[in-house]
């Protein structure tokens, strides 16, 4: 059998009976991926591009990004920039309907920009957050929602590991990918707020007032938020500037954040154990995913070997549908499966047969990039496998795993209004990286 789409529609179908097995994405990716160029060659080919295979994926000086990110962001949790960005919130915000989730939404960007990874950003806030709204006699599906959904927002906002692996996924410049993702970070705050607010208008029971903060302790909170403005000047505006690369930026960054965990009220042997625990942490992140890259890459390779991805591009682009409904079918595909998937494997699976389609209709890499990315913030949040609630339920042991994906509808319902907003507006996602 050696049609070229049967045999691509028998290798997704391999690794989905693979991944039901229980066997690891980056496993099932590889071992599809090897099956399928022995089908299509022999051993001894396998063989001969497998010998250096791992070493031309991996060992590139874009990826020592993903790290340090993940180091910087860990340094910066250990060293309090979660619980001190609350703080200055709550003084801002927490008067407002809905203060004190809108202070959580705010205080998961604000961390978001230190950290990277969506479900550090759950954890940290909502650990801080939770307790706070609880006391407050705040409704249990919105405190957790808020928390759930304000941490998909460490997959956009930079300094995003998701954004530095599509372009290195898809060989866009990881600069402007990072770039890219400040305008939508942004609007996804500006809509979360906004939704909170309104549903807070709608159910005021589901959210007490709560005391107004003179102006005087709110300036003086203020400073608590020296160390996440110094983060974002040094890595963000480095990078913009010209400065620094991303890689230097990420390096900046990480001894910015250690310098602020040694500075802390801990004790040496605390801070010890942090430096530990952050080095780990990084070191396991780090290697899932490169093993998924490397998975990813043999499967590529597969495909590549029998042109699936060539004749995607020739078929889509001959179907008689406008182009934009084309890219938005292609995004709806990640819905089904951000509800079975982590972001890493849908970008994985699907980018090496949509990007080309994408290239070959002529629209802009870092605009679909960051559309992709959205979509992947929604499968973060919705049952059965959405990891964030499932972070959350663990934290607040008094609410229902059932009670936190309810809570979380109203924020997947506000990820569609942004994404809405970003498919019709291109120049939002793009602008800024162009005019660095």
């Amino acid at each position: 059998m050696t049609d070229p789409i049967i045999l691509g529609l028998l290798s997704i179908a391999l690794i989905f009976i693979l991944m039901g097995l229980g066997i690891p994405v980056f496993a099932s990716l590889g071992i599809t991926g090897i099956i399928g160029i022995i089908l299509v060659q022999d051993f001894t080919y396998v063989y001969n591009v497998l010998s250096t295979f791992a070493f031309d994926e991996t060992a590139a000086y874009l990826l020592t990004v993903i790290p340090l990110f993940i180091i910087m962001g860990n340094f910066a949790l250990h060293a309090g920039v979660g619980k001190s960005l609350f703080h200055v919130a709550r003084h801002w915000c927490g008067h407002l309907p809905g203060g004190l989730a809108i202070s959580t939404i705010l205080t998961c960007a604000g961390f978001s920009a230190t950290s990277g990874s969506s479900v550090a950003t759950a954890a940290t806030v909502g650990s801080i957050s939770l307790p706070e709204m609880k006391n407050a006699g705040y409704d249990r599906r919105l405190s957790a929602g808020c928390v759930a959904a304000g941490g998909v927002l460490g997959v956009l906002i930079p300094p995003s590991v998701l954004l530095v692996f599509y372009a290195a996924l898809t060989e866009v410049s990881a600069g402007k990918m990072l770039i890219a993702g400040i305008v939508p970070g942004l609007l996804s705050v500006l809509v979360f707020v906004l939704g909170v607010f309104l549903v807070s208008l709608r159910h005021p029971d589901m959210c007490p007032p709560a005391e107004r903060a003179g102006w005087r302790p709110r300036l003086k909170s203020l400073v608590h938020a020296w160390k996440l403005m110094f983060l974002i000047i040094v890595v963000l505006g480095s990078i913009y500037t010209g400065w620094a690369t991303p890689t230097e930026a990420a390096s900046l960054g990480a001894v910015a954040s250690i310098l602020f965990l040694l500075g802390s009220r801990q004790s040496l042997k605390n801070k010890l154990d942090s430096i530990g625990h952050s080095s780990r942490d990084a070191v396991n992140t780090t290697v899932m995913i490169m093993m998924t890259m490397l998975g990813a890459g043999i499967y590529s390779f597969f495909l590549s070997l029998i042109q699936v991805p060539q004749m995607m591009s020739s078929l889509v682009s001959d179907l008689p549908l406008p182009a934009l409904l084309i890219i938005a079918l292609i995004l709806v595909i990640y819905i089904p499966m951000g509800m079975f998937l982590d972001a890493f494997s849908m970008l994985v699976i699907t980018l090496p047969i949509v990007f080309p389609v994408v290239s070959e209709l002529g629209y802009d890499p870092i605009w679909f990039g960051i559309l992709a990315i959205k979509m992947c913030e929604i499968g973060l949040i919705t049952p059965p496998i959405g990891l964030n609630v499932y972070v959350i339920a663990g934290i607040d042991r008094d609410t229902t795993l059932t009670e936190v994906f309810s809570g979380a509808s109203w924020f997947i319902l506000m990820e569609l209004v942004t994404i809405v907003i970003l498919f019709c507006l291109p120049a939002l996602s793009t602008w800024l990286p162009y005019n660095m």
